[in-house]
C-alpha cells in the first residue's frame, strides 16, 4: 500500500500532527493527542489508534494498558491538512485516563474549571 497521502498532511516541525478522537455514534469530541507519521500509518494499517505520546517520546497504542482502544471508523483532513479527525468506536466507554467518558469533562463556571462528567471507573481499578 502506498503511503504517498502521509506526504500530502502539513506536519508540525517536530514531524507531528494534532488528532481530535470522536465518538462516531454521538459526534462527542472525546480526546486530543499527537501523532507521527509511523503512528498514523500503523493506526490506518491496524483499524485502531495508535498515537505519538509527546511525554513518553514513544508509540502508545491507545488502550494498551487500560483496554480502552479505539477501533477506527473514519480518518479525516482539515481542509489545511493540519489536523487529523478519527471517528471512533471507544471499547470500553471510557476514553481518559481519569475514568471517564471524555478528557473533556470541565466546564468553565463562575470563573472556576468545574467536573461535569462522573467518573465510570476509578483509575486505581484501571491502571495496576
Amino acid at each position: 500500500m502506498s503511503v504517498a497521502w502521509l506526504e500530502e498532511i502539513q506536519w508540525t516541525e517536530d514531524g507531528l500532527v494534532p488528532v481530535i478522537a470522536q465518538l462516531q455514534d454521538s459526534g462527542r469530541v472525546v480526546m486530543f493527542a499527537w501523532m507521527n507519521r509511523e503512528s498514523l500509518a500503523l493506526t490506518v494499517a491496524e483499524g485502531y489508534a495508535v498515537y505519538w505520546s509527546r511525554s513518553r517520546q514513544r508509540l502508545w497504542r491507545k488502550g494498551e494498558e487500560s483496554g480502552h482502544r479505539q477501533k477506527v471508523i473514519d480518518i479525516q483532513l482539515d481542509c489545511d491538512a493540519d489536523v487529523i479527525l478519527l471517528k471512533i468506536e471507544q471499547e470500553g466507554g471510557i476514553a481518559c485516563h481519569t475514568g471517564r467518558e471524555s478528557c473533556f469533562f470541565r466546564s468553565l463556571t463562575d470563573g472556576e474549571w468545574q467536573a461535569t462528567e462522573p467518573v465510570l471507573k476509578d483509575p486505581k481499578a484501571i491502571y495496576k
